[in-house]
């Protein structure tokens, strides 16, 4: 059978678990909200009372059995009467009954906590709407304890108003561009104002950046203005690149054609002379045997009349075919006439020649002689 002190504390014991109940579906339904909300919708924390409560069930202290055995990564704040004792560390433990009591367990593990989303107003006047995830440890059992009621809401609000100042003093595009030294400014300010907390600010996180839709939609305008910007310009680039590729081109070609062309002169002007000096060392070679076959034969004189005779016949002969006006001379009809005229040419040549020769032949003698006196007289 009940007492009645048992009947007298079970409406207490009803009324704290409807109250536990309602907070639990308040808890389910913010949960649901904030999922079906998605990423662009604020995401909507627990209820304060819900949140301190669970707080103080998972913090609750264990109760001195005089034996204790702390768990690893942990320290147990115990207090004699009222009064800071000692800090128990992982292991066994043996408390004084009654005397002693464990306040604070502090949990000395790596601590993520998601930074609700807040609105923030950057230095050129834009707000924008960030959230975020802060890392943070316990350092000091001692100061985490009795330095701050509740670590995590204050490291919690002490991250969203640093990020608020954080953000204030930084441009839209900073913001945006450097991240990493927003996060970096937000765990320097944090570590410096919960250092008496005994709590270390590990890193900061910034997750989501929203800035409202108009100033989005600038932006994409901007960027697609860059874009076609930066488009023309390496089109234009190429455009010139072409056109200076295309008269290197002419400009190498002509060099070439007109170096071309000089080596073909060159060489026809060369082979042009060679024929002109090997068709004159012919010439001069015919024309010397045929005084030699002048000179040294009995009736070679005769024979270079008739082949004269020959050569005026034909070339009076030609005249006819390689013209249309045709010379005649007067006795045309006299060949012997002709044949004579022409040997007294090629005598009259033959004459001036000999002449020739006699000359040069006494000039050489002269010198010879000349030198020969002289060579006597030396």
């Amino acid at each position: 059978m009940l007492s009645s002190k048992s009947i007298g504390r079970a409406p207490l014991i009803r009324n704290q678990a409807l109250l536990l109940r309602s907070f639990h579906q308040s808890n389910l339904a913010a949960n649901n909200n904030m999922h079906r909300g998605g990423s662009n919708s604020p995401s909507k924390s627990p209820s304060p009372m819900y949140a301190q409560m669970m707080a103080q069930r998972r913090t609750k202290p264990p109760r001195n059995t005089v034996i204790k055995f702390v768990p690893q990564q942990e320290a147990w704040v115990v207090e004699r009467m009222g009064r800071f004792s000692r800090i128990l560390e992982p292991g066994l433990a043996i408390l004084v009954p009654v005397l002693d009591r464990i306040s604070y367990t502090q949990s000395l593990k790596e601590v993520a906590v998601e930074i609700p989303t807040q609105s923030a107003i950057t230095q050129d006047n834009v707000t924008l709407e960030l959230d975020g995830v802060l890392y943070y440890k316990v350092v000091d059992p001692y100061k985490a304890s009795y330095g701050v009621a509740n670590a995590e809401f204050s490291v919690t609000q002490l991250a969203q108003t640093t990020m608020r100042a954080e953000i204030g003093q930084m441009t839209l595009d900073t913001t945006l561009a450097e991240r990493n030294l927003l996060n970096h400014n937000i765990v320097n300010a944090i570590n410096a104002a919960s250092e008496s907390w005994g709590i270390a600010c590990l890193r900061y996180e910034i997750r989501d950046i929203h800035p409202p839709a108009k100033v989005v939609e600038a932006m994409h305008s901007q960027v697609s203005a860059e874009r076609s910007k930066r488009a023309q310009i390496l089109e234009s680039e190429g455009s010139r690149q072409s056109a200076i590729n295309v008269a290197e081109g002419a400009k190498q070609a002509q060099i070439l054609a007109s170096e071309a062309d000089k080596m073909q002169q060159i060489n026809r002007a060369m082979g042009e002379a060679e024929a002109i000096r090997q068709t004159a060392q012919a010439e001069a070679t015919a024309i010397e045997r045929i005084a030699l076959a002048i000179r040294g034969t009995d009736g070679g004189e005769m024979a270079a009349s008739l082949h004269v005779a020959q050569q005026y016949v034909e070339a009076f002969g030609n005249i006819a075919k390689q013209a249309n006006t045709i010379v005649v001379p007067a006795s045309a009809n006299d060949v012997a006439g002709m044949v004579t005229q022409a040997m007294s040419v090629f005598s009259t040549v033959t004459a001036n020649q000999k002449r020739h020769h006699k000359a040069t032949n006494k000039l050489l003698d002269e010198g010879d002689g000349g030198f020969g006196s002289e060579q006597i007289n030396h």
